[in-house]
């Protein structure tokens, strides 16, 4: 009898430690925006995975995105709600296919699967990123006010015989349509997380956690807004509007801290590696990331705000092998074009050229590496991938996480 009392009891205490232990474990759901443009999106196709495990240093990275059979990972703690990438808005646990196409990623895949890294809470991504959009525009927050068209704008408008007011009405139309869209999205999705999270806990309830930005090229490249874009301080408007960016978002999702990460971006690396044929573009980017790192300086800021460089995971093997191509195909155009060869002729030329002139390590670099152009950062996962896991890192260093490995 005493044995049979013992037996109970133990069951009984050992019940209790299980339903305590759960109780510890049971953690608020912590929900991180992901917002920017393109590159936000993602162009990297899965294709170009391969290519991660070719390079010894991001080996580690490519094992933490597929399963040992190849098979891309799924997230069990994560999910993900996404719009601006597809017609509808995506939802789901979070794996890849949720780039700007189905086959590709961007940033929230290796986001994701890094942030479960630094806490055994689950978590919700909502990303809202649509291609070819500015922040002096596109994002534009409340408090930045109008956009104002400068002297030189007014100039050529006028040079043009435009009417001035049916422009300014126009400007005023588009200005922070996507700021509103993005707002009213995360505020939709925190209005009912089960539609997203299943198994969201309500008792527990949810944490706003951080905020990660990850945009630029459409304002790097508008002459118009920054006409002084060559010079020091030729971005400055930049800073300022993302400083408004910062502020609103904060006061719109009623999160005054809320830790907020600047993707800069890094096209073509850093600046002090640019080869000759992208100097001429040198003083512009270097200004612009400036620009776009100069808001986690500001004394509000501090502690809450971090720029994350972007340009520390540019592929520069992928750079030098696609100049060379380059190169090899300009020659083989040129002995084409004197020899008035067919295009199958041309064809040939070009892959002995190539075999020649090339590695195999390189063109091995060239066909399992790229997918897309330049600015989408070469389509590339391991460039990607390496942004999404740099924007948790800072993430976690701005809530002061340690890794949970």
């Amino acid at each position: 009898m005493k044995s049979t009392r013992h037996r109970f009891t133990q069951i009984i205490l050992s019940l209790t430690a299980l339903v305590f232990a759960v109780q510890l474990q049971a953690k608020p759901l912590q929900v991180y925006i992901l917002a920017g443009q393109s590159n936000m999106q993602g162009h990297a196709k899965m294709t170009t995975f391969e290519h991660i495990g070719m390079d010894p240093a991001t080996k580690s990275m490519l094992a933490e995105m597929q399963n040992p059979d190849g098979s891309p990972m799924i997230c069990e703690r994560v999910w993900i709600s996404s719009i601006g990438c597809a017609e509808a808005e995506q939802t789901g646990k979070l794996t890849t296919g949720f780039g700007a196409t189905p086959e590709k990623i961007g940033p929230e895949f290796t986001f994701g699967l890094y942030m479960q890294k630094f806490t055994d809470a689950p978590i919700l991504l909502i990303k809202t990123s649509w291609g070819g959009k500015s922040l002096n525009t596109d994002f534009r927050p409340p408090s930045a006010g109008s956009y104002v068209f400068n002297d030189a704008q007014l100039a050529a408008f006028q040079k043009q015989s435009k009417d001035l007011a049916a422009i300014q009405a126009e400007k005023d139309k588009e200005t922070g349509v996507y700021y509103r869209l993005m707002i009213d999205h995360v505020k939709k999705v925190l209005g009912d997380l089960k539609r997203v999270v299943p198994d969201y806990d309500a008792a527990q309830g949810y944490e706003l956690a951080g905020f990660a930005w990850f945009q630029g090229w459409n304002d790097m490249v508008d002459g118009g807004t920054y006409p002084n874009r060559e010079k020091p301080g030729g971005y400055d408007a930049y800073s300022t509007v993302m400083a408004h960016f910062i502020r609103d978002v904060r006061k719109d999702l009623n999160a005054p801290m809320l830790p907020f990460v600047i993707g800069v971006l890094g096209v073509g690396g850093p600046t002090a590696e640019y080869g000759p044929d992208q100097l001429r573009y040198k003083s512009i980017h270097q200004n612009f990331r400036d620009a776009m790192a100069a808001p986690a300086k500001l004394p509000e800021f501090q502690g809450n705000v971090l720029a994350m460089l972007a340009e520390k995971y540019w592929d520069q093997e992928l750079t030098a092998a696609k100049a060379k191509d380059e190169e090899i195909r300009q020659k083989a155009k040129r002995i084409a074009t004197e020899g008035k060869l067919k295009p199958a002729e041309e064809k040939e030329v070009l892959d002995k050229m190539r075999t020649e002139g090339m590695t195999e390590r390189e063109r091995m670099v060239l066909e399992k590496g790229i997918s897309n152009a330049e600015y989408h950062y070469l389509g590339s996962a391991k460039i990607l991938g390496g942004v999404g896991k740099g924007l948790a890192e800072a993430m976690a260093e701005l809530k002061h996480f340690k890794r949970a490995i």
